[in-house]
């Protein structure tokens, strides 16, 4: 039996490019094989549609029509706010890593791990990180985010994280289980460290838990391109462009939740 839960990856991936629009293509071309009028057509457009998803300059394009803008947070800043410790949510785990010969942070869990420990450089703030085992882990996932965050922060910034928590298998829960963790220590003001296409999801999950959140995003999706090149399709526009329009789905479901 499948857990609700463990639904959400599947779906996702069904509903976002490129899956929903190699399906499209895939339809039409189906239609166009009986003889079906605007099947090629069909095809046409979710190729099209394929190539425009691809492109850094679309990318740059649906983030800033789609999400609520960020803006980044100054360590002046952040000192003044009165945030009481860092936050920094996990992005993923690399289940196996054979040139290291243990579990490794994702891309995006470094960067963010990164940012949170040059803020508490900065600043003198303790870190907390949360990340389990998500939904769609890999079955090789044996280590939580925590457990290779905790190792990756000491190993690599001399950083030892205050708290951790290694439950959490989505931004929701990232908040609901840190929440009594932080409050032992009367900690309730944070400065919350996650991609900037992310945030107004992750702060909304977590002031529902009871914190008070100080916005601290990082990972904005810039033009990186120029000239004809900002219209050419890359892996890297295709991830951004997915990366906006998953976070614009999950704003929109948790208007009816």
């Amino acid at each position: 039996m499948i857990a609700p839960g463990e639904l959400k990856p599947i779906l996702t991936t069904l509903l976002l490019p490129p899956a929903s629009l190699l399906l499209l293509a895939g339809l039409g071309l189906l239609l166009a094989a009986r003889k079906k009028a605007g099947g090629l057509l069909l095809a046409f457009a979710a190729a099209t549609l394929l190539w425009l998803a691809s492109c850094q300059a679309v990318a740059v394009w649906l983030a800033q029509k789609l999400l609520p803008q960020q803006t980044a947070l100054s360590v002046a800043a952040l000192k003044n706010s009165g945030a009481q410790a860092i936050v920094v949510l996990g992005g993923g785990v690399h289940p196996v890593a054979p040139e290291y010969g243990e579990p490794q942070a994702s891309a995006a869990a470094t960067l963010r791990l990164r940012y949170g420990a040059w803020l508490a450089r900065q600043t003198g703030l303790p870190v907390a990180f949360a990340g389990g085992l998500g939904w769609g882990a890999a079955s090789e996932q044996v280590a939580s985010e925590g457990e290779v965050a905790r190792r990756a922060a000491q190993q690599d910034y001399g950083l030892a994280l205050r708290w951790v928590d290694n439950q959490s298998r989505d931004t929701v829960e990232n908040a609901r289980f840190l929440r009594p963790l932080l409050a032992k220590d009367k900690v309730q003001r944070i400065a919350l460290v996650t991609h900037a296409w992310h945030m107004p999801r992750a702060v909304g999950a977590f002031e529902r838990a009871g914190f008070s959140v100080v916005p601290a995003p990082m990972g904005f999706i810039l033009p990186s391109r120029n000239g004809v090149l900002q219209w050419l399709p890359t892996g890297e526009g295709l991830e951004a462009s997915r990366a906006v329009l998953k976070e614009w789905l999950g704003l929109l479901a948790n208007r009816f939740t």
